[in-house]
């Protein structure tokens, strides 16, 4: 059992805070293992100096069929190199240990080729807090709600503006933390603008939970990430760190800047957008 410290209660705690500073929560992403296992785990926590509150750890897959070209580059990178599920939970320790609490995104075929329960059991010993499945259904989750619930974990799972009335209601009933709204159809990548679907699908998920609802897809600047927290809980954000890694290449000093700056960007934005 995780310690109450690095459990999920933390993730409600981030929320919490955010909503009594009138502002979104800021989330970022990087998956493990990029550009290298080390270089991850700096720029993470770059990324919580920075003034992110929350950080998804990406475990790297073969067939990422939500993820953009920019997150398959660099999955694709980190799985040349050798990332594993060790991996990942070490660097989930890294950012645990900065104070920003630290889930993991993932598809669901390495959790259960890893074993369900030993993978609950390891991600609380490293101090994760929870997990987004973006691929797996509230109905075949069984499984890893019961490991999620005896390990302390915060369950995430994914809303999209297609999704009825009567799914939302089933998935938010299924989330801890706080729910997950892609605000477009399709793979993940920054855009020139935030799918205008977003606010209302904010709006409908509101009429079925209490849960925070964090907007993901598509923010890449502060300018969006205002926007973004001007109706929603929190604001996701991808492919635009990843690609603040890719564009630095080899140099790491590079990388690391770039984060910075686009962390500090962004925690600017939903600050920007007091509620």
């Amino acid at each position: 059992m995780t310690d109450a410290a690095t459990g999920a209660g933390r993730i409600s705690e981030v929320f919490a805070r955010s909503a009594a500073e009138r502002r979104a929560a800021l989330i970022g992403y990087l998956p493990a293992g990029f550009p290298t296992v080390d270089g991850a785990i700096e720029a993470a926590r770059a990324m919580a100096a920075g003034g992110a509150d929350l950080i998804e750890i990406g475990l790297p897959y073969s067939d990422p069929l939500m993820d953009g070209p920019v997150i398959q580059e660099a999955v694709h990178q980190a799985l040349t190199r050798g990332a594993h599920v060790t991996d990942v939970l070490r660097t989930v320790t890294a950012v645990a240990e900065t104070g920003v609490p630290a889930l993991v995104m993932t598809y669901w075929n390495p959790i259960d080729h890893y074993g369900v329960e030993s993978f609950a059991a390891d991600l609380a010993a490293a101090g994760g807090s929870g997990l987004i499945t973006p691929d797996l259904t509230p109905e075949e989750a069984g499984p890893w709600l019961g490991a999620a619930a005896k390990h302390d974990l915060d369950p995430v799972f994914l809303v999209a503006p297609s999704s009825s009335d009567e799914r939302i209601a089933l998935i938010t009933s299924a989330c801890r933390g706080f729910v997950y709204a892609a605000s477009v159809m399709g793979i993940t990548g920054a855009r020139q603008s935030v799918g205008a679907a977003a606010a209302g699908l904010v709006a409908r998920v509101r009429q079925h939970t209490d849960l925070p609802v964090a907007v993901g897809l598509g923010v890449s600047t502060g300018v969006q990430a205002a926007e973004v927290a001007g109706f929603a809980d929190g604001v996701i954000v991808g492919s635009a760190f990843v690609r603040c890694l890719l564009d630095a290449g080899d140099d790491r000093s590079a990388g690391l800047a770039a984060i910075s700056a686009l962390t500090a960007d962004l925690a600017a934005g939903v600050r920007a957008a007091s509620r």
